[in-house]
């Protein structure tokens, strides 16, 4: 499959030791791993292989035709502003703004609607190169101090910091060994909650940070105390792999604590009244904790969060009983006796729900992928009425209980982004325009989208989302690009991308998003359809919306290239394992390709709730069954066609991700050019296969705009001339 016209002749690989020696006994299954030296990021020999494999994905990509063309067409359409909807903290709001082409978007205060817009924090200027990212910030009630938090080379790492807005003064506190947290402040402004990691050993910390994550602790910060002096609010050392993150309810009475362990959608939840807490927080003679949370929910049953609380009356979205979701009521006098004030709809999942204007929630539903808002009666359920959007998806949007203002950033394939403007308080709310996204040269009216839904092996029905120019011929000769995730509960609603709109309109290509199963589309059951023992179901969706590509005209297998990222670069690794002749192309993202070994890195462990443990017997023989890693073989030697090959293949990874380990994609790419390649005189397998490995860069947030636009170039013009798809102008 593909197009060789970009090499002259068969690529000559770099050499790879393989390590015979090492094998481990999997449960009476012996499995060698000739590669495991590429798990230390920090080793010369590594760093060789990176820098060799750097040097000939560079050949194959400068013989790429559509590549300058590709990088200075995104380019241009990327450089328009770009905001996030505000959000209120007492008589100003707060919002993100980009102009164009900055590398990080910056974070903006101005008084009320009508104020001047100013500059707050800017992180373009904490580094020449852009490495340094806003990855998390919290105003605090009053907005006199804003909590953020700083990544470098896109790590999950963060360090906070803090500024006192009037004046712009960074204050001297900065916290440490931050991950995945949440900031939470005191409705006093006095310090916040958030999460932490002890300081690893300095046998343990590495610069690439491929320590594991365990013993998360919860802490509370009191504003100009040094860090080694926080208060200690909770840890569980008899269980390391809990993660603590802590709220603070709008009234400013309780800290709520959520306990998590996995990516399961459960949870625990902890309470704790701060009002006859105070002192405890203020006194400097107790800081070692833990603090007295009262338990309401001790066991991992179901998701709980609250949304609104009066006084001890706690209204939650959970899915206790309630795959889809629903809005119940506890009173924490009476912590058994539940009610259902919003029960779970027949099909649609209810995603979220904010309290807003005192006495109403706003809910948002997906309904077949799509979302749609209604606002109910807080304390009733019952409908008021529905707030009129688009066919798309809420990015994000923000209010309050006590104000009647709400904000809504609304996206689809072909529309790049609207900020409504509402007031709750009206008896029909006026969903008014505030801000709207307009991307030059993007005419929507040339394209259209339809939603197809596809049987999958088993006969389920599998929603997918087929982009394209207007009245195409289903003739099988556009470029199709297929992409998937399917895991972790996560939707892939419509949104709108500037390089994808470039394919549609340069490269006459077919854009295609399959809503496979192990995501959240319908509700937690469509999620475990697509996990554990389950997990084949992902992939024989994805390969049934491939065929059906193929088989209705909009593609053929040597037109169609497929991609995906993490989950969904192991996806993408496993479907090529499975199917290699169904497509021309592939493009996987930081990937999860060692399923034996993914739970041994950071934070690989948390997903053993969606993939299982290669540690259980059971679960060893799910895993090793689809493993990329484990599953690479030549498919002429199992075709009756000798020229059967694997598709074009580049697998991108960056050489910071500290969330799936760069040992994954080096690993599978040293054995997909030994087992392809390198062993076999006169390979079939001309088809490249090539790796691309960012540096000074993470899992995925936190890049700056030029090396997202370079990476897109480069994979996406590889996928042009693998696919033979012609610049059309």
């Amino acid at each position: 499959m593909g197009s060789l016209s970009v090499i002259e002749k068969p690529l000559v690989y770099p050499d790879a030791r393989r390590d015979e020696s090492v094998v481990d006994d999997y449960h009476g299954v012996l499995i060698p791993d000739p590669y495991r030296w590429l798990e230390d990021p920090e080793s010369p020999e590594t760093k060789s292989f990176i820098e060799q494999q750097s040097t000939l994905t560079s050949t194959v990509l400068k013989r790429c035709e559509s590549r300058e063309k590709l990088r200075s067409t995104i380019t241009d359409l990327t450089d328009h502003p770009r905001y996030s909807p505000p959000y209120q903290r007492a008589d100003k709001l707060f919002y993100y703004h980009n102009s164009g082409l900055q590398q990080h978007d910056v974070f903006y205060v101005q008084d009320g609607v009508d104020g001047k817009p100013e500059a707050l924090l800017d992180p373009n200027t904490l580094s020449e190169d852009g490495t340094v990212s806003l990855k998390c910030l919290s105003v605090s009630e009053d907005a006199k101090y804003v909590a953020y938090g700083l990544s470098k080379s896109g790590s999950d790492w963060v360090s906070i910091h803090v500024m006192r807005i009037e004046d712009r003064q960074v204050l001297p506190d900065t916290l440490s060994w931050v991950k995945f947290s949440s900031i939470a402040w005191t409705h006093d402004s006095k310090g916040f909650f958030y999460s932490r990691y002890p300081t690893p050993k300095q046998e343990e910390a590495s610069e690439a940070g491929t320590e594991t994550n365990l013993n998360a602790e919860l802490y509370y910060h009191c504003l100009g105390i040094d860090q080694s002096e926080d208060i200690l609010c909770w840890r569980d050392r008899e269980n390391p792999k809990f993660m603590f993150n802590a709220s603070v309810t709008e009234d400013g009475r309780y800290v709520l604590m959520y306990i998590e362990v996995g990516c399961e959608e459960k949870n625990k939840f902890y309470y704790l009244d701060l009002s006859v807490l105070h002192d405890k927080l203020m006194d400097d003679s107790d800081r070692r904790g833990p603090l007295p949370f009262e338990k309401l929910i001790d066991e991992f049953d179901a998701s709980y969060e609250a949304i609104a609380n009066d006084g001890t009356s706690f209204t939650f979205l959970c899915n206790k009983d309630a795959p889809r979701y629903k809005l119940a009521r506890v009173d924490l006098k009476e912590p058994k006796a539940w009610t259902d004030v919003l029960p779970e709809s027949e099909k649609d999942v209810l995603i979220s729900a904010h309290a807003v204007a005192h006495n109403r929630v706003l809910v948002r539903y997906l309904s077949d992928v799509k979302h749609v808002l209604q606002v109910r009666d807080l304390q009733t359920g019952a409908m008021l009425y529905h707030l009129p959007i688009g066919i798309g998806s809420i990015r994000c949007m923000s209010m309050r209980r006590k104000y009647s203002t709400v904000f809504i950033g609304f996206t689809s394939f072909l529309t790049p982004g609207i900020i409504y403007h509402c007031n709750m308080q009206s008896e029909v709310p006026d969903v008014k325009i505030f801000q709207e996204i307009s991307v030059p040269k993007f005419d929507r009216e040339e394209f259209e989208v339809s939603q197809v839904f596809v049987p999958s092996k088993d006969g389920t029905k599998i929603p997918m989302f087929v982009v394209a120019r207007k009245r195409i011929l289903l003739d099988g000769s556009h470029p199709c690009l297929l992409y998937g995730y399917g895991g972790f509960n996560v939707s892939m609603t419509p949104c709108f991308s500037v390089n994808r709109t470039v394919l549609l309109k340069h490269l006459d290509a077919v854009l295609c998003i399959a809503n496979i199963r192990g995501g959240g589309e319908y509700g937690e059951e469509w999620h475990k359809a697509g996990s554990l023992a389950n997990k084949q179901n992902c992939f024989d969706d994805f390969i049934s919306a491939a065929e059906f590509l193929a088989s209705k005209g909009y593609t053929q297998p040597r037109k169609l290239c497929i991609e995906g990222g993490s989950n969904g670069g192991l996806l993408v690794g496993a479907c090529i394992n499975q199917r290699p002749d169904l497509f021309g192309c592939a493009l996987a993202h930081v990937g999860v390709m060692d399923m034996l070994r993914f739970h041994k890195f950071t934070i690989g462990h948390a997903w053993i709730s969606d993939f299982g443990c290669s540690e259980k017997e059971e679960e060893f023989q799910w895993l090793i069954k689809y493993s990329p890693l484990h599953n690479v073989k030549r498919p002429w030697e199992e075709s009756q066609y000798q020229l059967n090959q694997y598709p074009a293949v580049i697998l991108l990874t960056a050489d910071h991700d500290d969330r799936v380990v760069p040992s994954h994609s080096l690993k599978l790419l040293a054995t997909m050019q030994y087992v392809l390649c390198t062993s076999v005189k006169h390979s079939p397998q001309t088809n490249p296969i090539i790796g691309r490995i960012e540096r000074k860069a993470g899992h995925c947030c936190g890049r700056p705009t030029q090396k997202v636009i370079e990476e897109a170039a480069d994979r996406y013009s590889f996928m042009a001339t693998m696919l033979d798809a012609s610049w059309i102008v």
